[in-house]
């Protein structure tokens, strides 16, 4: 026999509580098997309580839904450890509202990163084109080509974005990019470039292209560690200026 959902009044705030405090446990606590709570398994959960009455899957759903409470679904987040964060963040987030005014004072902001690992794919056999009747074909057979690394900066003030594919992405393949993203904006005094804590973005190699293009000696000695490489690149005297985010923050640049 098929129940209907509850009225609204059937069921007291206190067992509408029990519900919503339940669905925001974790499944382990209660004994689940599942990771997360589904309308089954936490109609089921109920049920087994002897504390409170029947319910239904549907007026279950419907408590959720007036709570705005979706324990069956989940997002990936990381959480930063940086004890700076909050210091760090403000800054790169100033640097892209002043991006339009420093661009017209000659000072650039770069958004600089890579994405590794594309795949090269060619299809095996050509794509049917769709016609009346028929929907296109695509062969699932494929050739591969290898992978490629791409190299981007995104220049905040313009929207310009200025790439290298190559095979690899060593610090030398980041040094080149940077000079080919460099001598995009020759009128450019200022280079301010936000980039994330990959080691590539502030190697010994960085470090002596940036003091070649800010006209300062190159000492290898005094950069031997990484805070002092990351303390070099971040001078603001220098011509070409490296503000990296947050640990765990790359989703700033």
């Amino acid at each position: 026999m098929h129940l209907a959902p509850a009225d609204r009044g059937a069921f007291p705030p206190d067992e509408r509580l029990h519900v919503i405090t339940r669905a925001s446990s974790k499944t382990a606590d209660h004994q689940q098997p599942d990771s997360s709570w589904t309308l089954d398994n936490l109609a089921f959960d109920i049920l087994k309580d002897a504390h409170h009455r029947d319910m239904s899957r549907a007026t279950i759903g419907r408590i959720l839904a007036e709570a705005d409470l979706k324990p069956h679904r989940s997002h990936y987040w990381l959480n930063s450890h940086d004890p700076d964060f909050d210091a760090k963040a403000k800054a790169i987030c100033q640097l892209y509202r002043d991006a339009p005014r420093l661009y017209s004072e000659d000072r650039v902001v770069l958004c600089g990163d890579e994405k590794t690992g594309m795949q090269i794919l060619e299809r095996k056999y050509p794509t049917r084109l769709a016609k009346p009747g028929f929907i296109e074909k695509r062969e699932f057979e494929y050739i591969r080509h290898g992978t490629r690394a791409l190299l981007a900066t995104f220049c905040v003030a313009t929207g310009r974005v200025i790439w290298n594919l190559g095979p690899t992405r060593t610090s030398l393949d980041w040094v080149q990019h940077l000079g080919h993203a460099a001598i995009q904006f020759p009128q450019m005094k200022r280079f301010d470039w936000v980039v994330d804590n990959l080691n590539t973005h502030w190697s010994l190699d960085v470090c002596q292209w940036v003091a070649k293009q800010s006209g300062i000696p190159f000492v290898a000695s005094a950069l031997r560690t990484g805070p002092q490489r990351r303390k070099f690149l971040g001078d603001p005297h220098h011509k070409h200026v490296f503000h990296f985010t947050p640990i765990h923050g790359s989703w700033l640049n």
